[in-house]
């Protein structure tokens, strides 16, 4: 006899309620490298409105889904095979982790039946992922799919967002149960308790040398354009954390540059001369802060206003003067109510002066370095040619220093670069950035060494058609490393070298467009040349080696170890 009524939904296999869940909530994307452990999975996918990117490697669909979550602040959804395929995409949960972007990584997993005999592939992933995940999960009965899925969400958008591991059990998957989806999930977010507006405007009342940092995530185009208001408003001089640069538009008269490496020496004298520090969404880590110099723990030298979705961020490292638990879209919605001041605030001559310093410091025509191609004419090119809307990515090296100097970052959502300062970020970034925007023009800044550290995405490019432009600085070497190595040990020079291929080759023979580049002159040209071809393209960029940042080179620093007596 059948039972069942309107209001009992049809028995399901386990790996279709999986991807119902994620229809339900929203899920639009998922980037993945299939496995076996998750067939029931991929197969529920197979009818479902969900683009499915297949990626080469399970650390680069981590990144791309870890891109997707920063561009959108929904979780990027990412699926691995259990063990190797577990262990690779490690790299890009760590990112999201210490970048507090929202993503939800889907691992496959042994039959439970097995658990504990070492079978293939067994590992305890609330222990691998335990210290880098915001929650560690197994699904072990199918029936609890659309619970537990619904708590993941909520878990990695809440408060600061962060990656979700899920594992799943193969023969889970393949079970059937009755029961409903869950609904879509809900951020959850408040408005600055009573009186801290009020206090916030008092203190800004009272100051000499205010300054704003912004970081962190849980922003949106809205929340940038409420601060920039403001930010007008008051005179107020405005800076960005590190990577976050996108936060504040770089050609509002307000904006003074950003607090991270190789930080402008004129900006972090007005940090430190600053009587007052704003500082929303972000944590001023170890990179903002310059070693945990800037601001004295656990109490600030200078009143610090600290506004974080997280209570558990606030007064962690550093003790605030006022403390904000809310996210920076809610805290700069609540900013209209701070009155603008009667008189031009003393401190607008300064936030002119540091307003001039910003444009003197990122002028790549300024910059000179030794060989045949000067970056900062690449820069500057690139700077005359890109829509505002451009998103542009990075991984982690010294060539980064170009980007993160001379790019001025204009719009929201036009910056994917890791904070955690993970190399091989850039290329699967572009990617899932070029899934989640086609239209947009997207750019990946990457050197020889990050570049190789997933390569292998350049194939998911051609596979979907994406024509991301790579603009691949080569010297040789691991750079950053080197230039440390010169520092502490002159002259010393071990595991830094690189041999490498011809990426233009490269480029061709993965179907893409490749050029090599020798001087500033030919970028121009090879650039119109890569947009019109419309495939994946790849500049290879031949630098000195001794071009190791705008500032200095390797002789240089060298020379000036020795001196030291290093």
């Amino acid at each position: 006899m059948n039972t069942q009524t309107s209001s009992t939904p049809a028995a399901r296999m386990g790996g279709h309620i999986l991807v119902d869940q994620l229809v339900a909530h929203g899920v639009k994307h998922v980037f993945c490298v299939p496995g076996e452990s998750y067939l029931a999975v991929l197969d529920g996918l197979h009818d479902a409105n969900i683009d499915v990117t297949v990626c080469r490697q399970e650390g680069g669909a981590a990144m791309m889904a870890d891109a997707h979550g920063k561009l959108t602040g929904e979780p990027g959804i990412c699926m691995v095979t259990r063990g190797p395929g577990a262990s690779n995409a490690l790299a890009g949960v760590h990112i999201a982790k210490q970048d507090s972007t929202p993503l939800i990584l889907f691992v496959g997993q042994i039959e439970r039946g097995m658990r504990e005999r070492e079978a293939f592939q067994e590992m305890d992933y609330r222990a691998v992922f335990g210290t880098q995940a915001k929650w560690v999960t197994e699904i072990d009965q199918v029936e609890r799919i659309p619970e537990l899925l619904s708590r993941a969400f909520h878990i990695a958008t809440s408060g600061r967002p962060g990656p979700v591991v899920i594992a799943l059990p193969e023969d889970m998957l393949v079970e059937f149960a009755s029961v409903p989806d869950a609904p879509h999930y809900e951020v959850i977010d408040a408005a600055p308790a009573a009186g801290q507006i009020d206090e916030l405007a008092s203190l800004l009342a009272g100051a000499r040398n205010p300054v704003a940092i912004l970081g962190g995530t849980r922003w949106d185009a809205r929340a940038v354009q409420q601060f920039a208001d403001f930010a007008r408003a008051h005179a107020l001089p405005t800076a960005v954390s590190f990577r976050r640069q996108m936060l504040f538009p770089a050609d509002h008269p307000c904006y003074i540059g950003d607090v991270g490496l190789g930080i402008n020496p004129a900006l972090l004298q007005r940090l430190n001369d600053a009587d007052l520090i704003l500082l929303v969404g972000g944590r001023m880590s170890e990179n903002p802060s310059q070693a945990y110099t800037l601001l004295d723990i656990p109490v600030p030298r200078q009143k610090l206003v600290h506004v974080h979705p997280d209570s558990a961020e606030l007064a962690r490292v550093y003790r605030p003067h006022l403390a904000v638990n809310v996210s920076p879209s809610a805290f700069c919605a609540a900013l209209a109510a701070v009155p603008a001041p009667a008189a031009t605030p003393a401190w607008a001559e300064g936030t002119k002066t540091m307003r001039e310093s910003y444009l003197k410091w990122s002028d790549p025509t300024t910059v000179k370095t030794p060989g045949r191609l000067q970056l900062g004419e690449v820069m500057a090119y690139l700077e005359d040619k890109l829509p505002a809307d451009a998103i542009m990515t990075n991984g982690a090296g010294n060539y980064a220093t170009w980007l993160h100097r001379f790019h001025r970052f204009t719009r929201f959502g036009t910056q994917l670069a890791p904070t955690s300062g993970s190399m091989g970020y850039g290329l699967p970034a572009a990617v899932g950035a070029k899934r989640v925007w086609p239209d947009k023009t997207v750019i990946c800044f990457a050197g020889d060494g990050c570049f190789l550290m997933h390569g292998q995405e350049f194939a998911t490019a051609v596979q979907y058609d994406l024509p991301i432009i790579v603009v691949l600085v080569d010297n040789g070497m691991y750079g950053t490393i080197r230039m440390h190595q010169e520092k502490h040990y002159p002259g010393r020079v071990s595991a830094t070298e690189l041999k490498n291929p011809d990426f233009a080759d490269y480029a061709r023979a993965f179907g893409g467009h490749g050029e090599r580049v020798e001087t500033a002159e030919e970028f121009g040209p090879a650039y119109e040349r890569a947009l019109a071809s419309g495939k994946p393209a790849i500049l290879h960029c031949m630098i000195d080696p001794q071009t190791i940042t705008p500032s200095t080179t390797l002789d240089k620093i060298r020379a000036a170890a020795q001196q030291a007596g290093k």
